[in-house]
């Protein structure tokens, strides 16, 4: 199966023009899947700069880039890109380097686009810190959403398939973006690496997408039926859900993404991956019996859990953690999680 096989396969994410007077976040609340909205962004300064060429982005940038250190990550050109684990999954093919926004532009300007440069990469840095005054040029009107929006960039480069809990709007500020998306429910064809050791803190889908192996990743081919593709251009942005897999590449020689990440619940909600991490250490090595006992509890208690048949027989006050979850609730549920796991 080569790249341009599954090219081929991938249905077009919906793509969507705001009606006159139409928030983003109303199409994003009326919709489970992912969208792309063209030109969003077209009025944006960068994207402006883009059409101009590399330096123009590059130099634009350098108005705002503040003197601090940022983390940056080197990988040599063999890799072509694939930011992943080493072969024997013991670390990264990337070196991680501190540097200053400034200087990595430099590196940037120098490079001459060839097959075998490194790749640069700089991910998931909060643009407030890295480049104070960008937003005001270059923002999209979230509502009364807190969004954190962070700074992606970097030379052409391919990031595994990987989930956010966080809802997300990208935009897309130079280069080109291909982003190849995949619903929740395919966690099982995408075969992901560890969730304890990983290349940017979420799991990966340990699959190169450039290069399957059909015979070492026999589902994947059931994955692809269900996957979704967009190339996105400057100013073009795609709302990902929460918990869709998404495989992404930066297309060009310099290439800038823009995220808007915002929490789906209230801010004092727990990680649910230390949930899922805490289950793995509790419950799946018991005997099977026992834990379809517990896959009941959590049916009724989490995934089912309907608030009159779980606490509806018991007095309001004497509920506790059975009853509506609020910040304080959170507090002492976190204390208790705390004393049970230093017992």
């Amino acid at each position: 199966m080569t790249a341009q096989t599954i090219l081929n396969r991938l249905q077009p994410v919906e793509e969507r023009e705001l009606a006159p007077g139409e928030a983003l976040l109303d199409a994003v609340g009326a919709t489970d899947g992912p969208f792309v909205v063209r030109g969003l962004a077209s009025s944006w300064g960068v994207v402006g700069q883009a059409r101009s060429g590399d330096r123009a982005v590059t130099d634009y940038l350098r108005r705002f880039a503040s003197d601090v250190p940022v983390q940056a990550s080197v990988l040599p050109g063999e890799h072509k890109g694939r930011v992943f684990y080493q072969d024997d999954l013991g670390g990264m093919n990337f070196e991680p380097v501190e540097t200053r926004l400034a200087a990595l532009l430099d590196q940037l300007d120098a490079l001459t686009g060839a097959d075998d440069d490194p790749t640069l990469y700089l991910g998931s840095t909060a643009i407030d810190y890295c480049l104070p005054g960008f937003a005001a040029e270059n923002g999209i009107d979230l509502g009364d959403v807190e969004a954190t929006v962070r700074l992606w960039l970097g030379t052409r480069h391919r990031v595994a398939a990987h989930y956010d809990v966080l809802e997300n709007v990208a935009v897309v500020g130079a280069g080109r973006r291909r982003f190849i998306l995949l619903p929740p429910e395919q966690l099982p064809n995408l075969y992901v690496g560890p969730i304890d050791f990983t290349p940017a803190g979420q799991p990966v889908s340990m699959v190169d997408f450039e290069h399957p192996d059909p015979d070492r990743y026999p589902r994947f081919e059931t994955a692809l039926d269900h996957a979704f593709g967009t190339v996105l251009e400057p100013g073009d942005a795609i709302y990902v859900p929460s918990m869709w897999w998404h495989h992404v590449e930066g297309l060009e020689r310099i290439n800038i993404l823009v995220n808007h990440w915002w929490y789906p619940g209230p801010g004092y909600m727990g990680a649910p991956l230390d949930a899922l991490m805490h289950a793995i250490l509790g419950i799946r090595e018991l005997p099977a019996q026992q834990r379809e006992a517990w896959r009941v509890f959590f049916d009724h208690y989490v995934f089912r859990a309907d608030p009159e048949r779980v606490a509806g027989h018991l007095p309001n006050d004497r509920r506790g953690i059975l009853g509506p979850i609020d910040a304080d609730a959170a507090r002492r549920i976190r204390m208790l999680l705390r004393n049970r796991l230093n017992k």
